[in-house]
């Protein structure tokens, strides 16, 4: 298994880096790995038994990404033969798995196989993590000098703190869309759909389509809708993106450019009338009984923006219906309304969203200290570029803290983490470094910055799941800026903000690349300088 050299001896190891998650992060950086630097020395280690992360995972009714399919895709590995310009979970779920086969990394990956901790060890520079087969349920110990954590945002389902006493209550099928039970007849029953977000809003018009399927929405925040302007790819423009260079990456900026553009538009002039317009979108497609309470109070982009699926469509099927009335709690019957009612259900369906800060894994930095232990002294989530944390060499998050830019494709955002890592990890592959850390002034710094953006933003005009606890705390999801500014503070490290152990040769090369640099850019002014005083001269000449 390449990675797991552990046995060889120190002058023969080449460092071992231990990627966690086989999701869209984790195939993303072992590519890169393999594409920038030539290295094979890596080991994917993949919970689950199969690779995909969340495009496995989700597999509920009408399932897909609200991101054009050209975006929500690697810059490395476009695809010209996307079905339509919005693709459903089987699609990307193929693309994702299909990557993993080209790039040949099914050797690299420890399916059914979990990190469940894992601890610097400040004397050797190597993680020692703690890795258990989810299927013998044995646990064996692996060292890696670089760890990329690639789990995602999407990871656990969440439940409403105040309902989940009453889980256990019910005497019917309860479950949540992230974990679809398929199993499940839905025919003749009444269903109860707690959530009315981008999750719920992709099932609701799938389920409801049979009509002996009664379905209640219960909601307490309304959404802003778009339409869902959805389009198929003719076999002939298939050909122009596969065979003619460069027009499908210039289809792919036009697309980053538009939806920029769209959904930017609460920052600008533009906003009373692009108010008028999304309000107007749901006066026209939803029942008017229900139109009062659909249209929010809050500005366009504070929650995410739903790419409509027909969800407002379907409300007019005398099977689907919405109760503004609160949830109570969740009894035997049914659900328990503030009011006093009790809504007899056979099935209860979760359509709560994820929770965004990371569960069930134990990692300790070099001053001894918990992960989770940081975050809450910080109020939440923390990281310098959602990517790096004070007091933890050598480990990359991807999708961490306040990378998400709410308009954009996180894919994008995704690959600017792993170019920078990969920056940052090349000096400790070529033996010229032991490990790099970002300092706590640095992250404060930053994060000051950040947070001082993100309070005028437009995140702050209600609850999401871009808060803490969805509650008007600390933003931790959003990063206050397009993606294009994201990508140009990751471009390259700035190695002053980073602490280097071992890492004298690496200094050395980098001052003598710089005085390179300076001497060169020195020669090209004098250069063209002495170039525009030639041609004065013989212009002087050519007059008098």
């Amino acid at each position: 298994m390449a990675g797991e050299d552990g046995n060889l001896k120190s002058s023969e190891r080449k460092p071992h880096i231990a990627i966690i998650g086989a999701g869209v992060g984790g195939i993303s950086a072992a590519i890169q790995l393999r594409r920038q630097l030539g290295y094979e020395n890596f080991t994917i280690y993949e919970k689950a038994d199969a690779v995909g992360g969340t495009w496995r995972s989700n597999t509920y009714p009408g399932c897909g990404c609200d991101v054009a399919a050209h975006w929500y895709s690697l810059s490395t590995d476009l695809n010209p033969d996307w079905k339509s310009y919005y693709v459903n979970q089987p699609e990307i779920y193929a693309y994702w798995k299909g990557l993993w086969k080209k790039h040949n990394l099914i050797s690299h990956t420890k399916l059914s196989t979990s990190v469940s901790s894992a601890e610097w060890d400040e004397g050797n520079h190597k993680y020692k993590l703690v890795v258990k087969d989810e299927k013998n349920k044995e646990e064996t110990s692996v060292e890696a000098e670089i760890v990329i954590w690639a789990i995602g945002g999407f990871f656990d389902p969440l439940y409403p703190k105040e309902l989940e006493g009453g889980l256990e209550k019910f005497k019917g099928t309860l479950f949540h869309s992230a974990r679809w039970r398929h199993d499940v007849e839905l025919k003749g029953k009444r269903v109860g759909v707690i959530g009315n977000g981008c999750s719920a809003a992709q099932f609701i018009p799938e389920i409801s389509k049979d009509p002996s399927v009664e379905v209640i929405n219960f909601c307490r925040t309304p959404q802003w809708f778009v339409p869902r302007e959805d389009r198929k790819y003719s076999p002939t423009t298939k050909w122009v993106f596969r065979n003619i260079p460069l027009v499908l990456r210039w289809y792919r900026n036009m697309i980053m450019a538009r939806v920029y553009l769209i959904l930017f538009c609460n920052s600008c002039s533009f906003l009373p009338m692009w108010l008028k317009e999304l309000a107007g979108y749901i006066k026209r497609m939803a029942p008017k009984e229900y139109v009062d309470k659909l249209i929010p109070d809050y500005s366009p982009g504070c929650k995410r923006i739903i790419v409509d699926p027909d969800y407002l469509k379907s409300l007019h099927r005398p099977n689907v219906s919405l109760s503004w009335d609160g949830i109570e709690e969740i009894v035997e019957e049914g659900i328990k309304l503030k009011t006093g009612e009790v809504v007899a259900l056979d099935i209860i369906i979760f359509g709560t969203g994820y929770s965004l800060e990371p569960k069930g894994w134990d990692i300790k930095g070099s001053n001894g200290k918990a992960l989770k232990e940081y975050f809450d002294e910080q109020g939440g989530p923390t990281a310098y570029l959602g990517t790096s944390m004070p007091g933890f060499p050598n480990l990359y998050m991807l999708l961490g803290p306040n990378v998400a830019t709410g308009h954009a494709s996180v894919i994008f955002s995704q690959e600017a983490q792993i170019n920078l890592a990969i920056q940052l990890i090349k000096p400790v592959l070529d033996g010229k470094a032991k490990s790099f850390a970002i300092t706590s002034s640095a992250t404060d710094e930053y994060n000051e910055w950040l947070q001082k953006r993100l309070r005028t933003s437009v995140w702050t005009d209600c609850m999401s799941y871009y808060r803490k606890d969805r509650k008007l705390g600390k933003i931790i999801a959003t990063f206050p800026g397009p993606v294009a500014l994201f990508w140009w503070l990751s471009r390259r490290p700035e190695w002053g903000r980073y602490k280097g152990e071992g890492a004298e040769a690496w200094e050395a090369e980098r001052r003598e690349t710089g005085v390179r640099r300076v001497v060169l850019a020195v020669l090209a002014v004098v250069g063209t300088c002495g170039g525009l005083v030639l041609v004065y001269l013989t212009w002087c000449t050519y007059l008098f």
